[in-house]
């Protein structure tokens, strides 16, 4: 899967988590908690929804490092290779 493509994914599922997010105006560098809004609980959904699409598990220390478009591009292509 390439970077787009991760990225892609990524802000789909976290669109499906939060309908009122417009991908389109989604920064690199916007975390999922502190501009985007998300609770706790959306950030469980999202990874969860994370494993479903990508098989990927994520462990509740690493969530920081899904916090951004930017990080989730890398740590998740780095879990799938």
């Amino acid at each position: 899967m390439t970077p787009d493509e991760i990225r892609t994914a990524f802000l789909q599922e976290l669109t499906n988590v939060a309908p009122d997010i417009e991908p389109d105006t989604v920064g690199p560098d916007d975390h999922i908690q502190d501009d985007l809004g998300l609770d706790s609980m959306d950030v469980l959904t999202l990874v969860t929804a994370l494993h479903d699409r990508l098989g990927v598990d994520i462990p509740e220390a690493d969530y920081p490092q899904i916090a951004t478009v930017a990080l989730a591009k890398v740590y998740l292509a780095g879990r799938m290779a």
